[in-house]
């Protein structure tokens, strides 16, 4: 997908999101969940447009951060529960072995979707208010940043509905808050404020309203839009890669990466611009 087809899928438009560039002199992208009146539930045709769009955003030379937030007064209430229902829902099949692994199947292909946030090369900040729970809380993890405003609150709720969170909550949260809060939110479901959030690591800053936090994430993706793309999405692939290796592996990734990637134009410009007393210009990607 190049450019212009990155626009023209974007022009498509969606019906779970809205996809805007506020400020065209800022290559900043917005991906609201739009379901305000749901609180923003996630249904089964979320899973489908948010990995289109993050595809297309990828390849978008003025998309270089993005910010996924939500439309009315919460963040993301989780999966809606018909959605839910219909996901669960067993085909007419005389094996029960057949039935589970198109269960399964359904599982895999929904993780992929919030997983679709991870392997976009840009990075994203999630902006979070009101509240944030069970599928919100897969969809915050995936970001590369967290923030929310003082009415925020937080809740890995699959367990009081019977099941264990399956969308990268569970594997996710432990990296972020350490085994021992990630083990207590999941399995007791409770409600985390936006000051506890803050503590144990699961949102990086937080906001005294909604309006603070929305100056105070523009502000934060304006400043990673200004910085070299190829350091920005490098340095993304090198942390979520390093995540899952040893240290000496990931020491040995990051030096392979560098070796191939280091000798740019961009650095060039850095030194120039930092010599210089000047405002770097990167090239787009």
């Amino acid at each position: 997908m190049d450019a212009a087809e990155a626009e023209t899928e974007l022009k498509k438009g969606f019906e779970t999101l809205e996809v805007v560039q506020k400020d065209r002199s800022v290559p900043v992208y917005h991906i609201y969940l739009n379901r305000p009146a749901q609180r923003n539930a996630l249904t089964l045709p979320f899973f489908s447009e948010l990995p289109r769009a993050l595809a297309a955003l990828d390849r978008l030379p003025s998309a270089r951060a993005l910010v996924i937030s939500g439309h009315g007064p919460h963040f993301c209430a989780g999966i809606d529960l018909s959605s839910l229902a219909s996901i669960t829902a067993a085909p007419s099949s005389d094996d029960p072995a057949a039935v589970r692994e198109l269960l399964r199947r359904r599982i895999l292909a929904l993780q992929d979707a919030i997983s679709a946030v991870e392997r976009c090369r840009k990075p994203v900040v999630a902006e979070i208010h009101g509240a944030c729970v069970g599928g919100g809380v897969d969809l915050a993890a995936a970001c590369d940043i967290r923030c929310c405003s003082e009415d925020a609150f937080f809740s890995v709720k699959e367990v009081d509905l019977a099941l264990a969170a399956d969308l990268g909550t569970l594997q996710r949260l432990p990296a972020i808050v350490g085994y021992g809060n990630a083990a207590d939110l999941a399995l007791t479901g409770r409600r985390v404020s936006a000051s506890e959030a803050k503590a144990m690591g699961l949102v990086s800053r937080v906001f005294p309203s909604r309006q603070a936090l929305e100056e105070g994430v523009a502000a934060l993706a304006g400043g990673l839009a200004e910085k070299s793309s190829l350091a920005v999405m490098g340095t993304k692939a090198v942390l979520l890669r390093s995540r899952d290796l040893t240290m000496d592996q990931g020491l040995d990734y990051v030096a392979t990466w560098n070796a191939a990637m280091l000798m740019s134009r961009d650095l060039e410009e850095a030194v120039s611009a930092r010599l210089q007393k000047r405002k770097p210009v990167f090239s787009k990607l």
